[in-house]
This record gives C-alpha cells, sequence and structure tokens, in this order.
C-alpha cells in the first residue's frame, strides 16, 4: 500500500505525553510466586491435615500386631562323591553347574504345595488361631466387599495354606546360587523354626526323590534281567542246534573246520613250492660248476660225508705233490705218480657231484608230487567250504543275536549291582545344603512404625498442597503478566496503540518522485503479521529498523515476533550491535550471542534462548567488543540466517537505528523492512526509506514509534 499525500493544513499540535504507564499482558505460564502465596496461606489447614494423618498413622500401627521374621539360606550345590557316581556319569564333568532356570525351579520345590502340607501338619498351624484365620475381622470384611475369600467359606487347610504362603517369602539372592527361605509370625521363636522346618524339608524332599528314582530303576532293572536270561539261554540255545544241525563246528581261533583247513592247506602249498624251487635251483648250480671245471663249492657238497673225504685226500696229495716238487723234477716218478692220484680224484669228485645232483632233482620230483596232492587237496576243501558258506551265515548271524542278548544282560547286571550298592549306602545326598540357620527375631519387622508415619504424613502434606495448588491454578487470576521494558515511553490516551499509523498517517512523496520501494502503512505488528503470512515463502525473513535510538524498533520485533509465534516457530535475531536490548527478554540474559557465533566460540545450541513470555527462540547480539559493522559485513552472517530458515518458519531480524548501520548488508539478509519511526511524515523517515530502497529493500512497511510504541508497555 503507497503513502497518500497529506493534505496542506496545518500540523496539529500533539499535547505533551503523560507519564510513562505500565499496561500488563497475560503471557500464558503460572505465577510461581503467586501460588506460593497461596499455599503459605493455606499452611495451618496442610500443616493440621499432615499432623492428623501422622497421628492417625500413629493409632494404626501401634494397633496392628508385630511379627517377627527369621531367615534360613540354601546353597545349591553338587554335593555326590564321584567314586559313588554311576559308572556312565563320572566323566560327566558339568553336573555342578546350575542355570537360573535351575535355580528358579528349585525356588519353586520350596514353595511346593506338598512341602507346605508337611510343614502345617508337623508344626501344627491349623489349630493356630494366627493361621486358621477362623475368627479374622479383617479377612471377614475383605471377603464381603470382594477383596480376598471369606474365611467362613474355606476349609481349615485352606485357610492355613493362604496364611502360610503369606506370611512366607522365598527367593533366590542375585548372583549367587543362594535360596533365601524367610518366614514372618508374630512369635518369634514359631517363625524361626518353620523357616527351619522348611529348609530341612525342602533337602528331604530332594533326598528322598533321588532314592526312590534308585529304587525304581533297581526294581525295573531287576524285572529286565529276569526277562533278558530266558532271551540270552534261549539264543545261545540257537547257536548250538543250529552248528550241531549243520555240522558247523569251530576251530582253534574261532574259525570253522573248512575255513581253518583251507588256511593249513594253503601253508603246506607255499611251503612244497618253495622246497621244489630250492632244490631245482642247487641241482641247476652242481650241473654248471661241474660243467665249467670250476671248483665244487657247495653246501650240499659240503654235507656229503663221501665228499669231505674226497676233498681231504685231494688235499694231502696237493701237499704231498707240493713238498716233492721242491726236490723232484717234473719227470720224476714220484711226481707223476702224485698227479695221476690227485687226477683220480678229481674224477671221484665229479663223479659224486653228478650223483648229488641227481639226488637233487629226485628230491625236487617228490616235492613236485607232494604240490600235486595238496592242491588237489585244497580243490576239495574249496567245495566243502562254499558249501557250508551259507550255514555259515546264518550261523553268524545266531551268534550276533546271541551276544547282543549276553552283553546288554551284563549292562542290565552292572546297572542293577550299582543301584543297589547306592541304595544300601544311601550314596544320594540332596544337591544343596543349609548354610545359615534361621533365630528368632528380637526386634519385629512388621509394621515399619517409623516409615509408616512419615509415608503418612508426607502423602497427606503433598495432596493438601496439590489440591490448594490445583485450586489456584484454575483460577484466571493466577497466571503471571509482562511488562515492557521501561526504556519506551507510554503513548497518549487519546492515541491507543491499534491506531498508530491512523493518529499520525505518515505522508508520501510526490508521486512524480515515486521510489521503487512498495511503501506500505501498518497500523499494528498483528497487521504485519497476516501481510507475511499472506506472502508465504517471500516473507519468512524480515528486518526491523529504526529511524533513529529510541523510536521503538526493539518492541516492534519483539511485538511481531510474537504475533507470528502463535502458531509457528519463530527466532528473533538482535543485530543491533550498537544498541543491544533484547537479552533483557531472555530466559538466559548471560548466553552468548551471534558475535560468539561468528566468531567460531559458540555453536546454535548454544546462543538460542527463549522468550520468557511467549513461545518465540532469542538470539542476542553477544559480546560485540566494537566490531559492530564488521560482524553485519561478515559473510558466515547469511549462512547463519539460511541455517535457521531450515528450522524455523520465520526469521525476525532487530537491526537497530538503520542509520547506524550499513543497510546494504542486512538487505543481504532479508529484503522486506519494517520501518519504525515517530514521526511518519517527517523528512528524514521519507529519506531513510529511500535510502533503505536504494541498499536494496524491495518492500519496507512504515510503522509508528516513538511515544505510541508505549501503548502495550
Amino acid at each position: 500500500m503507497f503513502f497518500r499525500r497529506k493534505s496542506r493544513k496545518p500540523a496539529e499540535v500533539a499535547p505533551p505525553p503523560p507519564a510513562p504507564i505500565a499496561v500488563r499482558t497475560p503471557t500464558g505460564e503460572p505465577d510461581i510466586g503467586g501460588l506460593w502465596r497461596a499455599v503459605w496461606a493455606k499452611k495451618k489447614t496442610i500443616v493440621g491435615l499432615t499432623l492428623i494423618a501422622a497421628a492417625g498413622a500413629f493409632v494404626v500401627v501401634n494397633s496392628i500386631a508385630p511379627r517377627y521374621r527369621s531367615e534360613a539360606r540354601l546353597l545349591l550345590e553338587q554335593r555326590e562323591n564321584i567314586f559313588l557316581r554311576a559308572e556312565a556319569d563320572k566323566q560327566n564333568n558339568d553336573r555342578a553347574a546350575l542355570d537360573a532356570e535351575a535355580i528358579a525351579s528349585q525356588v519353586q520345590l520350596v514353595l511346593s504345595r506338598d512341602l507346605a502340607r508337611q510343614i502345617t501338619a508337623k508344626e501344627g498351624l491349623a489349630e493356630n488361631p494366627e493361621f486358621n484365620g477362623a475368627g479374622s475381622i479383617t479377612r471377614t470384611l475383605l471377603g464381603l466387599i470382594g477383596i480376598g475369600r471369606d474365611p467362613a467359606e474355606m476349609s481349615a487347610e485352606e485357610r492355613t495354606l493362604e496364611t502360610y504362603y503369606d506370611r512366607l517369602y522365598v527367593a533366590n539372592i542375585e548372583k549367587s546360587r543362594v535360596i533365601s527361605v524367610a518366614f514372618s509370625s508374630s512369635n518369634p521363636e514359631l517363625a524361626a523354626r518353620i523357616a527351619n522346618a522348611i529348609s530341612e524339608g525342602y533337602l528331604g524332599l530332594q533326598q528322598s526323590a533321588k532314592q526312590d528314582q534308585t529304587r525304581a530303576a533297581g526294581q525295573w532293572l531287576a524285572g529286565e534281567i529276569a526277562k533278558m536270561r530266558e532271551k540270552v539261554a534261549d539264543a545261545e540255545a540257537k547257536v548250538e542246534e543250529y552248528r550241531v544241525k549243520s555240522n558247523l563246528y569251530v576251530g582253534s581261533n574261532n574259525t570253522s573246520l573248512p575255513n581253518q583247513q583251507l588256511t593249513e592247506i594253503n601253508s603246506q602249498i607255499s611251503a612244497a613250492r618253495g622246497q621244489k624251487a630250492d632244490l631245482e635251483a642247487r641241482a641247476r648250480q652242481l650241473r654248471e660248476l661241474i660243467r665249467s671245471g670250476k671248483p665244487i663249492d657247495s653246501s650240499d657238497i659240503a654235507n656229503s660225508e663221501s665228499m669231505r673225504r674226497l676233498t681231504d685226500q685231494r688235499t694231502a696229495l696237493r701237499s704231498q705233490l707240493a713238498e716233492q716238487s721242491s726236490t723232484l723234477l717234473d719227470q720224476h716218478p714220484r711226481i707223476k705218480e702224485l698227479r695221476a692220484q690227485i687226477g683220480e680224484l678229481d674224477t671221484q669228485i665229479r663223479n659224486e657231484a653228478e650223483r648229488l645232483a641227481r639226488q637233487l632233482d629226485n628230491d625236487a620230483k617228490v616235492a613236485g608230487n607232494r604240490l600235486e596232492t595238496l592242491t588237489a587237496s585244497l580243490d576239495q576243501v574249496k567245495k566243502l567250504a562254499s558249501q557250508t558258506n551259507e550255514q555259515d551265515v546264518e550261523l553268524r548271524a545266531l551268534e550276533r543275536e546271541s551276544k547282543a542278548q549276553r552283553d546288554l544282560l551284563e549292562s542290565y547286571l552292572a546297572k542293577y549291582r550299582e543301584a543297589a550298592a547306592r541304595d544300601n549306602i544311601n550314596a544320594a545326598p540332596p544337591e544343596a545344603r543349609i548354610i545359615s540357620r534361621a533365630t528368632p527375631a528380637i526386634k519385629p519387622d512388621f509394621p515399619k512404625k517409623v516409615p509408616i508415619i512419615l509415608i503418612a504424613a508426607f502423602a497427606a502434606f503433598a495432596l493438601s498442597a496439590g489440591f490448594t495448588v490445583t485450586g489456584e491454578l484454575l483460577s484466571p487470576a493466577s497466571y503471571s503478566y509482562a511488562y515492557p521494558s521501561a526504556a519506551y515511553v507510554a503513548a497518549p490516551p487519546l492515541v491507543p496503540a491499534a491506531s498508530m499509523a491512523r493518529a499520525a498517517p505518515i505522508v508520501a512523496p510526490p508521486p512524480m518522485a515515486a521510489a521503487p520501494v512498495a511503501a506500505a502503512v501498518a497500523s499494528s505488528a498483528d497487521q504485519i503479521a497476516a501481510q507475511l503470512r499472506q506472502l508465504g515463502e517471500a516473507g519468512r525473513r524480515i528486518n526491523v529498523a529504526g529511524t533513529a535510538r529510541n523510536v521503538g524498533t526493539t518492541f516492534a520485533a519483539i511485538s511481531l515476533a510474537r504475533a507470528l509465534g502463535i502458531d509457528r516457530n519463530v527466532v528473533l535475531v538482535d543485530l543491533a550491535f550498537n544498541a543491544p536490548n533484547l537479552s533483557v527478554l531472555s530466559s538466559d540474559p548471560q548466553a552468548p550471542g551471534v558475535a560468539e557465533l561468528l566468531r567460531g566460540q559458540a555453536s546454535f545450541g548454544d546462543i538460542i534462548t527463549r522468550d520468557q513470555f511467549s513461545r518465540v527462540h532469542l538470539i542476542a547480539t553477544g559480546n560485540v567488543a566494537g566490531e559492530g559493522i564488521a560482524l553485519s559485513a561478515s559473510p558466515m552472517l547469511p549462512s547463519a540466517v539460511e541455517a535457521l530458515l531450515q528450522s524455523y518458519d520465520y526469521v525476525v531480524i532487530d537491526m537497530g537505528a538503520a542509520g547506524e548501520s550499513v543497510p546494504q548488508n542486512y538487505a543481504a539478509l532479508a529484503p522486506r523492512a519494517v520501518l519504525v519511526s515517530d514521526d511518519g511524515s517527517s523528512p528524514s523517515t521519507r529519506a531513510m526509506r529511500d535510502r533503505l530502497a536504494a541498499a536494496g529493500f524491495v518492500d519496507v512497511m512504515v510503522l509508528r514509534g516513538g511515544a505510541h510504541a508505549a501503548a502495550a508497555a
């Protein structure tokens, strides 16, 4: 909307502004101080109810009969002697391992109903008025209102067991294999006696279960052994009967006679073949020696008596020849005679060798004949073995069945002997032992008088104080109100805040000098917020600038942010580096701000705080340290604004007095601006609007500030 030219009537002179007025507006958050004052105002009632509850609790706990609690403890462990363990279990090394499920199962065994009946009968609890509950008024009343059963409708055993389980506490101690057994009673000695009786009864149940298991196994094995003996005798009789019927007698090494004969004949045939080959080789060797004329040296010749005699004579003649040759010539008759005798002996030796060779040939023939005989016998035995093969297979099947029955009988006998021995020597101890016996308690365990009284008093105090606070919260007067900063000046009573622009309309420049910026008149921050919502994406970021200091720039910025933040996520960024005022509204005034973010000394999570009086998020300037212009020109500032747009619907920037900053730097952050002025028709306002247009702002809306900015203060 463009400015309209103001009429040339003389300007009306406004009356002097009155003193500052503080107008409070509700913030929607409860007043903590008011709530505390409301509670303090009713302190007598709260304290009185607390004391009454404490007194009532004192009377109740002193009227209840005290109960004494005694505790016994059981350790679960493997107590069986390995030397008395069954042979099949001696290699099992994991018998002592107990997991959580096994321990929980033992806890349930302690809680078993059979053990409970045993203990109640042993201790005579059914006749004890504390446990039978026949005349219990409390139980009767609870039964009438439907909480629990009426004792009159229950049997004596049911009443006793119900009380028994109500007084019994059994649990596994964490990270251990220890079970705690605790029992409560008005009689401390009875409580200790029952806790010990439960522990001993549990051990007795374990031992009895093991003994029953051993006896049952022994009885079953005895019956099975009698049956197995009959089966073994029958199987062995079938084996012998079939062997006699089939002539399948067994020789040495538990083999049949045909097979044994085959083995022996094979051994004899091998020996005959070897003997024949040896004799033929020796005869062939003698003939070769005779044919070659070489000295006959052979084991057969060495073993011949006649051959040794001829050899000895030849040796003696050769000695004489050598002796005579030393004194006689070769043609001497003695020399010739000795040589003739030696030649005759050589002929006799060759003849003897030929005789020995013929003898070896004869022996070889005898060995060959024997080999043929053995081979014929082998064929006959093979035929006999082949004929009895099927019978032998059937016999082996019967023998295997007999052996299996015999082995099973022996295993049953061994197990029966072990079971009988374990039962006789009582070798089945329980897998637990008592490590702590219960003793009568000195102090009662119930009721806990001091804690009950304190809890009752605290509950009464909390309820009475809670009702007081709830009633105060339901009252509209309990919500706090926000007061603007005293730096803003109150508006004249004749010009309300909702009609700022109408009370002092801003005069537009002449038509021929129209600026390229669309100048719009807005009467309130709500109207500006509505226009920004209509712009959509283009209206998500906006600068709020002032023509000078103290014209209400910060108030206009926070008002616009709160108007946008009713149903949207809004962040208000204080970039008025020369005059920062936004931190006074923050929930954390000492938090770092934009300056620390641009220097890299803080992150977004460190600098974002909340408005104390709305859901708007705030980012203060931080420690500027005289670097305002440099910070506004930082290249990281546009990136920071873009990052905020990723998380917020609107980004409102308070740039402070436009004359004290560089508008070009802010136009790059948000192209739209709200110019706050104390006089919209003044030349300075028009000049500042033109300056903003020249700096790059495409849309400038003018909002009257100054004294009128305090209308909401």
